[in-house]
């Protein structure tokens, strides 16, 4: 009888543990401590209710500012789960431009920070895959510290599920995040039973179309979210700009030439000078921005990291949002409570501006 007292009493522990963990899908009120979180470093988000109410979850360290002004905090909730949160962009120039140094590298290679230190990493499996140079730097100065909490936690507080967050570039480089430590897990870098949930909210695009079929496909079945109230221009950038050189082999477009040339020749000449106009603009338009947001910005950023030497870049510039987008809509009662101004830019990218949304369209139901 005892026995079976046990196991019953075992069993219901179980399910109740079971049921206290995060499980996939979009969770408003999950997104809501997390934004909370990011922008309080506490998981209540109403006001008032933060004064009188017991907080969820408490703080267990906060790094150094390191690499472009970047931070990261590591919270843990009443039910043993952990959460990576990655702060956004701070009134700092270097912070900016880590912004700005929108060319793209290989998902996959390595970035010589310093004299001693040479970040490798993977974050895609397609050698197509191409990312944000100025967010994977701050990958490099963040990752290896997160990477050693997780594991640290893991083995001696038996933490075995995270949420990570970031709004604003933290969901930018939260992105980026979420692929390396897959692939380290992959690499038996991190138990195969940690689990990883991720909310980027507010975020800018993190890399080109392949590394974001390579993010939508190693968080499928509702493990990662971006949230975009849809009057907010940050998830719009940075610019995205397709050449030919970046479709697949397979698309009819890369063999124009070939397909016409059994045209009649008033028909070959016009499809080629057509082609030919359209390719070169978009080709000189990604040799600007290469120019102007790579090699112009490093000269910025080397002033800040002296020994961090100028990475290959990778060909293109086709910045595609990733993750599963929930978006909020703005409607007239929020375009009164937050109406336009030229001298506020960021008006629908704060916290009240997406928390209204998400109260009307998810809390509140």
């Amino acid at each position: 009888m005892t026995k079976l007292i046990f196991a019953f009493c075992i069993s219901i522990c179980t399910v109740l543990y079971a049921q206290s963990q995060i499980q996939p899908g979009f969770n408003a009120k999950e997104y809501a401590e997390l934004l909370s979180l990011g922008y309080f470093s506490s998981g209540i988000p109403d006001s008032v209710e933060r004064k009188t109410a017991k907080d969820p979850y408490h703080l267990e360290y906060r790094s150094p500012e390191v690499g472009l002004a970047n931070r990261w905090s590591f919270f843990i909730r009443n039910d043993n789960v952990g959460v990576i949160e990655i702060r956004g962009t701070v009134n700092q120039t270097i912070s900016w431009l880590e912004n700005f140094y929108a060319a793209m590298v290989p998902a996959t290679g390595s970035l010589q920070i310093n004299d001693s230190t040479n970040f490798q990493y993977q974050l895609a499996t397609d050698p197509k895959a191409s990312v944000h140079a100025g967010w994977t730097i701050a990958l490099a100065h963040l990752a290896p510290d997160i990477e050693q909490k997780i594991n640290s936690y893991y083995k001696q507080k038996n933490v075995k599920q995270f949420f990570i967050f970031g709004h604003s570039q933290g969901g930018a480089i939260s992105f980026l995040l979420r692929s390396f430590l897959e692939y380290e897990k992959q690499k038996g870098k991190i138990p195969a039973d940690v689990i990883f949930k991720s909310y980027c909210s507010a975020a800018p695009k993190p890399g080109n179309q392949y590394y974001a079929y390579d993010f939508d496909f190693i968080t499928r079945n509702g493990w990662s979210f971006t949230v975009v109230n849809a009057a907010d221009w940050v998830p719009e950038t940075p610019y995205s700009i397709q050449s030919v050189n970046e479709l697949n082999p397979t698309n009819p477009l890369i063999h124009t030439k070939e397909a016409v040339a059994k045209q009649k020749w008033v028909v070959r000449v016009a499809v080629r000078k057509i082609y030919n106009q359209t390719t070169r603009t978009t080709q000189k338009a990604q040799k600007k921005f290469q120019k102007y947001l790579g090699t112009a910005i490093y000269k910025q950023i080397k002033k800040t990291l002296p020994q961090f030497k100028e990475p290959q870049y990778a060909k293109g510039l086709n910045y595609t949002p990733a993750g599963i987008r929930i978006v909020l809509m703005p409607d007239k009662d929020y375009r009164n409570k937050f109406p336009e101004s030229d001298k506020n830019y960021f008006v629908h990218h704060s916290f009240n501006a997406y928390y209204a949304l998400l109260k009307k369209y998810y809390l509140n139901q």
